[in-house]
């Protein structure tokens, strides 16, 4: 492959596994949330296992193979994910909050709607803070 084509590749390789990598998180942040509503929890407290859950997966996938951490200390990728990640829950909890009071969505269809909006946001934080190569 020659340089042009792979330098070219490389963005869209980055944006491909930050989507499987998301979209698993966004399952398993969903089903975490769905099976803790199952157990009578209110869908607004079920949401913070599934955050954690969704962390854990998102951490290692995202490290991995969205922004490769080979090379770097993993401790200070993680630090920095764990702010982005928070701000993130911090904003998801509120957004679906006024989703659950303000609208008759169901609460999985709420949160996936939460989910997709937070992600381009948490995307920019990852790739150029989180993750980001430092010298």
């Amino acid at each position: 492959m020659s340089s042009a084509r792979h330098a070219a590749a490389k963005p869209v390789r980055v944006i491909v596994a930050f989507g499987v990598v998301g979209a698993t998180a966004c399952l398993v942040h969903i089903t975490v949330l769905a099976a803790a509503v199952s157990l009578g929890v209110t869908p607004l407290l079920g949401n913070v296992p599934g955050f954690l859950a969704a962390f854990a997966v998102s951490f290692v996938g995202h490290g991995r193979w969205s922004f490769p951490a080979e090379g770097r200390p993993v401790a200070p990728a993680l630090r920095r994910f764990a702010v982005v990640a928070v701000s993130g829950f911090l904003l998801n909890e509120s957004a679906y909050a006024v989703l659950l009071r303000w609208t008759q969505l169901d609460y999985r269809v709420a949160q996936f709607i939460v989910l997709c909006a937070v992600a381009g946001l948490t995307w920019l934080a990852g790739r150029y803070w989180a993750f980001a190569h430092r010298q």
